[in-house]
């Protein structure tokens, strides 16, 4: 049995009467209620998902620690988007469980639970309020019970800005603050919705190809970003970009066919024979 496994079994009877109510969704929107005492915060386990057919992922077991950054590579129609999909709960698997730490089954759960339970998603096309200044952008996408308009033209208290003059220093954008994000250059877009998941106070960001399309200064700088971003967040990066990953550091997970081909550092998957047969070539 799988280290996966393993974990995933002994957190088995927390599903049920260990759940305070029962229910999943009362259960996962407890402040505090995220179980992060084995340092892992997201196991996969056997996951398989099938499309008319095609198997898009294939007893996928794989594990994220907390503060972990983890790139995912490998070639096209490897599963590395239906992962991230299954984790969003944007597709249900056929088979296999998905953890967020030791308790809450994503499985289970309604893709606005996901992403209020602490994991936020970014897509490659980045997705902001283009007509509204960056500051504006940044308060839309804080965690509120306020309406979008209300909170567009509601006064923005000390602590609400102190939150957003904290994000805008994190990802450089400090100086850009009144400009219409429109005007942005296409990484500044970037790190700005990067931006607009950090303020929601996420445990874990998926990131897919954040660095396509960006000139070499903005790819570095955004590798400054995801490793000082690592430790107090977790970080799964979906990346073709070698020489990014390698400035990332860390484990490398290959997937192909919908499986864990190899992992390690990026020069034992570089060299491995199977990784070079099907993803990087000769």
């Amino acid at each position: 049995m799988n280290t996966t496994s393993m974990a995933v079994d002994a957190i088995k009877p927390l599903q049920g009467e260990g759940a305070a109510g029962g229910g999943i969704g009362s259960h996962i929107l407890a402040p505090g209620e995220l179980d992060l005492s084995h340092k892992v915060i997201l196991y996969l386990d056997s996951i398989s998902v099938s499309f008319d057919g095609f198997k898009a992922l294939n007893n996928l077991s794989m594990e994220i620690d907390v503060g972990e950054l983890r790139c995912i590579i490998g070639p096209n129609g490897a599963g590395k988007t239906t992962m991230m999909d299954v984790i969003t709960g944007k597709t249900r698997p056929d088979e296999g469980r998905c953890f967020f730490g030791q308790t809450i089954d994503l499985t289970r759960m309604t893709e606005p639970q996901i992403a209020h339970a602490g994991i936020g998603r970014k897509f490659q096309k980045p997705t902001i309020f283009e007509a509204h200044t960056v500051f504006d952008n940044l308060e839309l996408a804080l965690k509120t019970d306020k309406s979008a308009w209300h909170s567009l033209f509601a006064t923005v208290d000390d602590e609400v800005r102190d939150r957003i003059s904290d994000t805008l220093r994190t990802i450089r954008l400090d100086t850009e603050a009144n400009r219409p994000a429109g005007l942005l250059s296409h990484g500044q877009k970037q790190w700005l919705e990067i931006g607009m998941l950090l303020i929601q106070e996420p445990k874990l960001l998926l990131l897919d190809e954040p660095v396509a399309g960006m000139t070499d200064d903005e790819t570095a700088r955004t590798g400054e970003l995801f490793k000082s971003l690592a430790g107090k967040h977790s970080l799964v990066v979906v990346e073709h970009d070698m020489a990014f990953i390698e400035q990332l550091g860390g484990k490398v997970t290959v997937l192909h066919e919908g499986s864990v081909l190899a992992d390690g550092n990026l020069a034992a998957v570089q060299n491995d024979e199977r990784v070079i047969e099907v993803y990087l070539g000769r």
